[in-house]
């Protein structure tokens, strides 16, 4: 008598499959403040090539032998001026926690949407939240870089390590990444929005408003990268937006690192320069970062506000990053379902 084969069993993750996965990815954040949860943090945002594109001949013994034993204790002790003290963690983990959580929400009428977020650099790792998709049943992944304007050391980085966890799985979901956005008309109303309705609390009218964008190496933009002219496009597009001439919205770059020339002008440099010859009132965003964070609540709305009273100016506001608003929120859906037209 002749046994009949088996019928194959159907494997669970076959029966979760058929899932949609919305991963957010920031630039990263230490796990804390002291010198070995900063030393981790620095050694791997600065090892990535991506990053410092030197060679690593050159490079490694300067972050080996210098920035790694000096700057963990500086950059440690600006970070606790800015510390969500409530959380005891960065306010970049806070800020893209929430944007995740109110994303989903708004997906709560589409279940097989799974939202999720991850960090460049620091936890949660791309790769971890990658496999917590697929065993949620994810065929399916729009990882998106929460870069406004494309950088290698930034939009690219963060599509390196996501391809890099699909070299490990068996079963792959198909990956989508979402593009820069620098000109999107939803994302340019929500800045605009965003300046009048800061500066309408203010008991003063800035006479300039500096547009802060980080900067990158000119090697970098000079080899190729969009960065710079993608800043320009979203400056410009805000301007005609609030009916601001050049003079009153200006470009400036901030956070340089190293020896070589980055892209000008510079925006320490310029705030300097403009109080010195003898603006009062003055303003900063940051267009290009979608959460503040170091660079924004120290660099910025510290470190350069003082450096605009002590160079003879009299007011200074930094004015909010998007973050978790509503305004900011809007963007982040409308770009999510955008991308995802097709799948839904």
């Amino acid at each position: 008598m002749t046994t009949a084969p088996a019928e194959p069993t159907i494997d669970n993750a076959v029966r979760r499959s058929g899932k949609i996965g919305v991963l957010l990815v920031n630039l990263g954040t230490p796990d804390g403040t002291d010198y070995a949860s900063m030393r981790r943090y620095l050694k791997e945002f600065l090892s990535d090539r991506r990053v410092i594109e030197w060679s690593r001949l050159y490079w490694y013994p300067i972050l080996y032998g210098i920035v790694l034993n000096t700057r963990p204790g500086k950059v440690g002790k600006a970070y606790e001026l800015i510390w969500n003290k409530e959380r005891n963690e960065s306010w970049l983990r806070t800020y893209t926690r929430n944007q995740a959580e109110l994303m989903a929400k708004t997906f709560a009428d589409r279940p097989q949407v799974v939202v999720d977020w991850a960090m460049r650099y620091g936890q949660p790792t791309i790769a971890s939240r990658m496999e917590a998709l697929q065993q949620q049943g994810c065929d399916r992944v729009l990882v998106f870089p929460l870069y406004p304007q494309y950088a290698a050391a930034t939009t690219a980085t963060v599509n390196d390590k996501a391809f890099e966890a699909l070299l490990k799985m068996r079963w792959q979901p198909a990956l989508r990444t979402v593009p820069a956005y620098p000109g999107d008309p939803v994302y340019i109303d929500a800045l605009a929005a965003s300046i009048s309705k800061h500066l309408a609390t203010l008991d003063w009218e800035p006479e300039v408003v500096l547009a802060s964008f980080h900067g990158i190496p000119k090697s970098y933009s000079d080899q190729g990268d969009p960065y710079y002219f993608q800043c320009q496009e979203t400056a410009r597009l805000l301007r005609a937006k609030l009916g601001w001439p050049e003079e009153k919205l200006q470009v400036t770059f901030q956070s340089r690192f190293g020896p070589e020339e980055w892209l000008q002008p510079y925006t320490d440099k310029t705030v300097e320069r403009l109080a010195k010859d003898g603006v009062k009132r003055l303003a900063v965003i940051n267009p290009g970062f979608v959460s503040d964070c170091l660079e924004t609540l120290e660099e910025i709305a510290g470190q350069a506000g003082e450096s605009f009273h002590h160079n003879g100016g009299e007011k200074f506001a930094h004015i909010p990053c998007l973050n978790d608003s509503a305004e900011g929120m809007a963007v982040l859906n409308h770009i999510v379902r955008r991308e995802l037209e097709g799948w839904l």
